[in-house]
């Protein structure tokens, strides 16, 4: 089934986060987001975009020439020819990441997908959107990553590792709010904390300042 895609844009770039940044990689931001995250840095995928048949997708993404490819929003799930998407993605050989906010159901995702997902800081003022019972359905591959502004979204999200058993389940990334919490100061606290987690800086904002494509 080839079911049309509401698309913001597809564009070829270095990954700026994730266990694979600075790889190239073609994103694929698909339009539309239930959830309003404050520190949101994509609030132009909220709407608008082009519908694109998932053959044309494919074509574009091939035209790069690229192995790695990640599916992101918005929060990508909401639109519901996103799964087969990846599969076909997948079947044609290519590595496929999928960004998504963690409130929506990741049960029928392709366990070959590498899922990053995040888990809503108290900052995010979407706390409460979370839907623990993904980590369920997370493994060895896969990511979670808390976006942190502050010392109470810090404490937050180590409780959470300990109460999810994150570290034995998958890979755990923090990331400062960039602008909000000084990179500097959240690498301190791991540090001084010993958490086994991968701390990260949004390497595209570093490069381009966040330029859109990029």
């Amino acid at each position: 089934m080839d079911q049309a895609l509401r698309i913001s844009e597809i564009f070829y770039s270095l990954q700026g986060e994730t266990n694979t940044v600075g790889i190239p990689t073609v994103f694929v931001r698909l339009t539309g987001c239930p959830l309003r995250c404050s520190y949101c840095d994509t609030e132009y995928a909220f709407t608008g975009g082009e519908k694109f048949s998932q053959a044309q997708i494919i074509s574009k993404i091939q035209a790069f020439n690229c192995q790695y490819v990640t599916i992101t929003g918005g929060e990508p799930l909401a639109q519901p020819g996103c799964n087969a998407l990846m599969v076909k993605l997948l079947n044609l050989g290519f590595s496929v990441s999928l960004e998504t906010s963690g409130a929506l159901d990741v049960s029928a995702v392709d366990p070959r997908v590498v899922k990053v997902m995040d888990l809503k800081t108290p900052s995010s003022a979407e706390i409460h959107r979370n839907r623990y019972a993904n980590i369920e359905y997370l493994n060895s591959q896969d990511q979670v990553k808390f976006v942190i502004a502050d010392d109470e979204d810090y404490q937050w999200s180590k409780q959470q590792i300990i109460d999810h058993q994150l570290l034995d389940r998958c890979q755990v990334l923090f990331s400062p709010v960039m602008g909000v919490m000084p990179a500097v100061e959240l690498a301190e606290k791991i540090l001084a904390d010993q958490i086994a987690v991968r701390f990260q800086i949004q390497l595209h904002k570093y490069l381009w300042n966040d330029a859109r494509g990029k």
